[in-house]
């Protein structure tokens, strides 16, 4: 008999841990807190994920809608790229004949560096100061893994990783066009630019998963797939503190007054919020707090919702149509003012029960902080307006189908769904805060100092954009510790 946990947040993250521990034997309860709404799940879900908790491959929905990018023209037209390799190399070669060659030998590379990350990501992170044989065997199959790739495969991947997604781009293809799509895939929910450092691995993380050729994270239905599990009590109810008694976990109290006993306690919450506003930052190093306070997790996106009474007549239209369109927008962030020429995706999502067609527009850069303005209700409906107009020139019949719409914020963001100012993966997404760095390297293997404290939210490796395997890794560290009785609680 294992024992009972406390499971907090709504996230696919959670939901995931609290499976793979009631399927172990613990009574979990998994508190929903304030965060009352959904998300449609974003990102790959991993084969083994899929295997370990019996979900039918079939109800995770379509890997990617097709096509995945319809990028609108300068001087007219529209480049689509889909999972096609052929297709897309045709549909580039209108704009680059060179662009259309490299583009074949482009995506097998990228999809081989993919796989790597995959593998990677598939488990919890490796130490590399860690002199456990375990560990050991986990370091060493990450650098077979990418010893694989061959001497040239091995060297372009290490080169790769630091890179700008400008300059890594620069060196593949001449089109604008095709450039700019790219690169909005590297810089997607970063406080960062495309000629920025490390942005060629954003491109390159938000591929994992995909199939060749498909550069961005598909939307997957895991939240449904996963069902109802025996041993897992779902309920409502806002965390005010995590209860600790010399220094162990004890449970859970709830606005409300009343306590969860629970000697584990599973947090889907950013880890500052968990550690330096729910439990006593005093029990902490002052290093670590101080390293908590300096986690980067800038906003710097807000969405529109569209309620449309008939299909968009396209899945995904990407307004990225430069690297130095993109880089301009950031600029504007980067002084704290919204941009005027944002990089816009809108994607479909299918109809509601209503039979109304529903388009998510993702916004960037727009700064959870502005400098010559505050967030109200009058400056963000101008904001949509502005969008909704701006948008409506790349697809012209979009504003006579349009019979609702809803704009987030980065600070509604952070009220509705707990991103911490409006930044959706809860830590960027940056070289410094990745893998075993992620998101700092005191916390990266999930485990907190207070012994019965885990993290398992998307700010933990391996981040945002594959649904659900921060819960998974978190789960598979949680379950071994008590194992080898490392964590001992009384069951």
């Amino acid at each position: 008999m294992k024992p009972a946990a406390v499971v907090i947040g709504a996230g696919v993250n959670e939901l995931v841990a609290a499976h793979y521990l009631a399927r172990a034997g613990c009574a979990v309860t998994l508190v929903r807190s304030e965060v009352a709404l959904e998300r449609a799940d974003t990102g790959w879900v991993t084969p083994r994920l899929a295997h370990d908790l019996g979900i039918d491959p079939r109800l995770l929905g379509a890997p990617c809608a097709d096509p995945w990018a319809i990028a609108p023209l300068p001087g007219g037209g529209r480049l689509e790229l889909t999972s096609d390799v052929g297709a897309s190399a045709e549909a580039i070669r209108r704009l680059s004949a060179r662009d259309a060659e490299r583009w074949p030998e482009f995506c097998a590379r990228m999809h081989a560096h993919a796989r790597v990350l995959g593998c990677l990501y598939a488990e919890p992170p490796p130490d590399p100061m860690a002199t456990a044989l375990r560990d050991l065997a986990r370091l060493a199959r990450g650098a077979l893994r990418v010893r694989g790739l061959g001497r040239s495969g091995m060297e372009a991947f290490l080169r790769l990783l630091p890179m700008s997604a400008a300059d890594f781009l620069d060196d593949w293809f001449e089109s604008d066009a095709l450039k700019g799509v790219l690169g909005a895939a590297g810089v997607m929910h970063a406080f960062q630019g495309p000629r920025s450092g490390g942005t060629a691995f954003g491109l390159l993380h938000h591929h994992v998963g995909s199939a060749p050729g498909v550069f961005r994270p598909p939307l997957t239905n895991l939240r449904a797939a996963l069902g109802a599990v025996g041993g897992v009590t779902m309920r409502g109810g806002t965390v005010a503190r995590i209860e600790t008694k010399e220094s162990r976990i004890t449970g859970v109290a709830l606005a409300g007054g009343e306590t969860i006993p629970a000697p584990l306690v599973v947090s889907g919450l950013p880890p500052a919020r968990t550690l330096l506003e729910m439990t006593d930052p005093g029990l902490l190093d002052p290093q670590l707090v101080r390293a908590l306070r300096n986690v980067r997790s800038r906003g710097v996106v807000a969405e529109l919702e569209l309620v449309l009474d008939r299909h968009p007549g396209s899945s995904t239209l990407v307004i990225a149509p430069a690297l130095d369109y993109l880089e301009r927008a950031y600029d504007d962030a980067k002084y704290g003012r919204v941009s005027t020429h944002p990089y816009m995706e809108a994607r479909y999502e299918g109809t509601d029960a209503q039979g109304k067609h529903r388009v998510r527009v993702h916004v960037q850069y727009v700064p959870y902080a502005l400098r010559d303005a505050v967030w109200d209700t009058a400056l963000a409906q101008n904001f949509g307006r502005a969008v909704l107009a701006k948008l409506s020139e790349h697809a012209p019949g979009l504003s006579a189908a349009l019979v609702g719409q809803h704009v987030l914020t980065p600070h509604d963001l952070e009220h509705l769904y707990g991103f911490p100012q409006g930044q959706a993966y809860h830590a960027e997404l940056a070289l410094d805060q990745v893998l075993w760095m992620r998101p700092l390297p005191e916390l990266a293997q999930y485990r907190t100092p207070l012994p019965g404290l885990y993290l398992c939210g998307p700010a933990m490796h391996p981040g945002a954009g594959v649904a659900g395997a921060a819960g998974a890794n978190a789960a598979a560290v949680i379950l071994g510790d008590l194992r080898r009785g490392v964590l001992k609680v009384k069951e």
